[in-house]
């Protein structure tokens, strides 16, 4: 199955099809010089399946986890097109999750002003969200995401095959980024979560393609967040708080499924958290209320004292609504207790 993300000249396919990882070649252009990024936790194999597709492949392997979503290592990747040549006509691959291909991403946005960059994302979590949209971008000063850019890649390939090799809990991470769709957009993709085994093939495909469905109708709609895009930040907010105040305790997808709770009304709180534990994702949190409180005034999507969050009064759809961090650690704190700040 091939979907098109719809942006004009910035338009691309996204392949959804199982062993389309040894097929590289055919679906991109692969013919030049080609930066290959993978990390330390991704099996070797799959970045040499996709070397054999490249005519000058360079293979760079960086440590696994969010550490390495830094200025360092975005020099490392930068320095490695300088030392091989490349020029503005090749072109660097993403093979791993989002980390890496939110730094290859960026790292292609930059060197000699942008070059094309190509998407293999090979977890879950970056299968049905981060893979697709052109977000980019790397930590800084402790700050997730506060330095990127807005970089489409020239097309992303998504073989389900890949998560053979994922660990339960890494399935369960990418789980809470598709829960959080099904959320804002889908009451019928929430159905499925919690009548189902999402584990099940046939519901594992469905849950990628029904995410991939949603994310590329809202990029469409609003590619560089001005109003619709950010729904996709549900579960974001206070949850981008939490990963920067327990970090590397937690996982992004367990922070987003923490992160979503407060953001719920009750009657959906109700039925979200048996659907949580259900995929082994955390339904409680003891950080205190002022350490996420304060990762919460460094939001990026931080303005005028108050930050656009996002809140889900029934499955299937949802609300941006202006709230100080007062108001989102008060939530915070009468969903997960602690002192109030």
């Amino acid at each position: 199955m091939t979907l098109t993300m719809n942006l004009g000249e910035r338009s691309y396919g996204i392949i959804v099809e199982s062993g389309a990882l040894s097929r590289a070649g055919e679906l991109f252009r692969l013919d030049r010089r080609a930066l290959l990024v993978t990390d330390s936790g991704v099996p070797g194999e799959y970045v040499k399946t996709v070397a054999r597709n490249v005519k000058h492949p360079v293979i760079l392997t960086i440590p696994e986890g969010e550490a390495s979503k830094s200025m360092q290592t975005l020099e490392i990747l930068l320095s490695a097109m300088l030392e091989n040549g490349f020029d503005r006509h090749d072109c660097a691959v993403a093979v791993g999750g989002g980390v890496v291909g939110d730094l290859v991403g960026f790292a292609a946005s930059l060197y000699m002003r942008g070059i094309d960059f190509y998407n293999i994302p090979t977890t879950l979590l970056s299968q049905v969200d981060s893979s697709i949209g052109g977000k980019t971008a790397v930590d800084f000063h402790g700050v997730k995401n506060v330095v990127g850019s807005f970089w489409q890649p020239k097309g992303v390939l998504i073989d389900p095959d890949t998560l053979g090799t994922l660990s339960p809990r890494h399935l369960s991470n990418g789980m809470a980024e598709a829960l959080k769709m099904s959320l804002t957009s889908d009451a019928e993709l929430f159905r499925l979560f919690e009548e189902e085994d999402p584990a099940d093939k046939s519901a594992l495909g469905e849950i990628i393609v029904r995410s991939l469905r949603i994310k590329k109708a809202v990029v469409e709609a609003d590619e560089r967040e001005a109003g619709l895009r950010k729904i996709l930040n549900f579960g974001h907010t206070v949850g981008h708080a939490i990963e920067s105040a327990a970090a590397p305790e937690l996982y992004h997808g367990e922070c987003v499924a923490l992160g979503m709770l407060p953001m719920c009304a009750p009657a959906v709180r109700e039925r979200l958290v048996p659907v949580l534990e259900k995929l082994n994702l955390p339904v409680s949190v003891s950080l205190p209320v002022s350490a996420v409180r304060e990762a919460m005034l460094h939001d990026k999507k931080s303005a005028g004292g108050g930050i656009d969050a996002v809140t889900v009064e029934e499955p299937g759809s949802c609300r941006v609504v202006r709230m100080t961090p007062d108001e989102l650690a008060e939530r915070y704190a009468s969903v997960f207790g602690g002192e109030r700040t």
